[in-house]
């Protein structure tokens, strides 16, 4: 299995379960939130599961116990690399 920051992409080296303060090791994102959720519906920015509390920033740490850390392939670091790129050949003149 391998779990990806969903900020960076950056695969996460994780030997025990994700704790609600654990970041990102390359980005110092949180961890335990919604957006590495495997209950998380990006396309609906909803939960899948019943869960009591409401949870408004989905990027942020939370205490929800339904949170199970998402099975990932990352194509995000490949993407945000590629970004840099463009920006950098964009701006390489000036």
């Amino acid at each position: 299995m391998a779990y990806h920051c969903h900020a960076c992409g950056h695969e996460q080296t994780l030997e025990v379960k994700v704790g609600r303060r654990d970041c990102c090791e390359n980005c110092g994102a949180d961890l335990h939130c919604c957006l590495n959720c495997r209950f998380y519906e990006a396309n609906g920015d909803y939960c899948r599961e019943n869960v009591a509390n409401f949870v408004s920033d989905r990027e942020k740490s939370n205490f929800c116990s339904a949170f199970t850390y998402q099975d990932t392939k990352s194509d995000k670091a490949e993407t945000v690399q590629d970004a840099k790129s463009k920006l950098d050949a964009l701006f390489k003149g000036l």
